[in-house]
């Protein structure tokens, strides 16, 4: 299996990226999320990768987070559910609001998505919903092409901060995704979790 690919982007379309590890072209398809997360041309960048190997198609997918490719590998699981349909969904909406539509049996929110009608959002929310309830979808938002150490360190640690004041796990990613979406340079833990606790409040 190729877990990840790492080395120069060399070209970028809505719906790919290719990439040269080592003299060697990869052309990677994403969905709409992690095309707009990748790096200038010439820029280093590092996707996390998944293999589809079936009789009739061999194809490599690329992904800004690990959530983003589990999600797409679970998607692909159910029944009548493609690849096609699995970047769709993500390029439609983050792996916590799928999660979160898919726990809570929003099939209006979910048939918005291409190629989703009523039938597929009652089977996605029939097979999805025990395999995505564990997933840990707080989602990195900053650039492929070199995120920040201390900022991730940061997230991490407000999490659990939060989680320890009582907030739940998904209340907790929602204000962090919101206050890190609005102030973009914060990398210190307490500060994060002192805007997090405002904005669970507002």
């Amino acid at each position: 299996m190729i877990d990840y690919v790492s080395g120069t982007l060399v070209d970028k379309t809505t719906d790919s990226a290719l990439v040269d590890v080592n003299g060697i072209g990869y052309r990677v398809h994403v969905p709409t999320s992690t095309y707009k997360r990748l790096p200038d041309t010439d820029e280093e960048v590092t996707l996390h990768t998944y293999h589809y190997l079936r009789e009739d198609d061999e194809s490599l997918y690329g992904f800004a987070t690990k959530a983003e490719r589990t999600v797409f590998e679970t998607m692909t699981g159910v029944s009548r559910v493609g690849p096609k349909l699995a970047l769709s969904a993500l390029s439609a909406m983050t792996p916590t609001e799928l999660r979160d539509h898919v726990m809570e049996g929003d099939k209006s929110r979910l048939t918005q998505i291409s190629g989703v009608g009523k039938k597929t959002a009652d089977r996605l929310i029939v097979e999805l919903r025990d395999r995505l309830a564990d997933l840990d979808v707080l989602e990195d938002t900053s650039p492929l092409s070199g995120g920040s150490d201390a900022r991730a360190e940061a997230r991490a640690d407000a999490l659990e901060a939060l989680t320890e004041l009582g907030l739940s796990k998904a209340d907790a990613e929602r204000s962090i995704r919101q206050v890190l979406r609005d102030n973009a340079g914060i990398q210190s833990a307490d500060e994060l979790v002192r805007r997090a606790l405002k904005a669970d409040q507002e």
